[in-house]
């Protein structure tokens, strides 16, 4: 898939990819819901930009290519940094500004009030506890029992390194509870906007813009 690309048809959804863990075993590829993050992001990401667990670096690339924002990709999966330093070299060998990348859980390498756009394509499949397949395609796609094991402590904590006026775009599955996500965010002070939103078969993915 070449970078100008965006990702469509049933082969390439998240849940279908959770079904081919015997060919994508370490990097989360681009997927529908890669492509709606993108699409918003690309409308409204500004100023510092960070895009966590970036995975292949897709969306990250999008950003840089096609906005004025200062873009940080971040993945605690290594295969994934490396994946995603290649797309931001390959951008910056074709003129392009590239984004840089670091290697970090959440926001455990960032300081307070570093980033004006925070941007989170998480793993929201929920997963029976007794699944454990031990892969890096584990930590890309599940979300624990309840969809959503990485998205709470991201609401929770986004705020510490968002800037004044600041916002995040996170990207919520119907399978990991919308209610509870917009409720979560709302508790923890943010104002909160659906700005975008594509239904399928099996669930409805949405962007929710979170405001500090």
């Amino acid at each position: 898939m070449s970078d100008d690309e965006t990702p469509e048809s049933d082969a390439t959804t998240r849940h279908s990819l959770a079904e081919r863990r015997g060919v994508e075993t370490r990097v989360y590829q681009p997927a529908e819901d890669s492509g709606l993050l993108a699409r918003a992001a690309v409308e409204r990401a500004r100023g510092r930009t960070l895009e966590v667990g970036t995975g292949s670096g897709w969306v990250a690339a999008k950003v840089a290519a096609e906005t004025n924002a200062e873009v940080v990709a971040s993945d605690l999966n290594p295969h994934a940094c490396r994946e995603a330093k290649k797309r931001a070299d390959d951008l910056r060998a074709e003129g392009g500004e590239g984004f840089d990348v670091v290697r970090g859980d959440l926001f455990s390498p960032f300081a307070d009030g570093a980033f004006d756009t925070v941007l989170f394509n998480p793993p929201y499949l929920p997963t029976d506890p007794d699944n454990d397949w031990g892969d890096w395609m584990e930590v890309a796609l599940s979300g624990g029992e309840s969809g959503r094991k990485l998205i709470d402590p991201f609401v929770d904590d986004v705020g510490r390194v968002l800037a004044s006026g600041g916002q995040a775009l996170l990207l919520v599955s119907s399978l990991s509870g919308y209610d509870e996500v917009v409720q979560r965010a709302k508790d923890r002070g943010f104002d909160v906007e659906s700005v975008a939103e594509e239904s399928y078969p099996f669930e409805t993915l949405s962007i929710l813009r979170l405001v500090d």
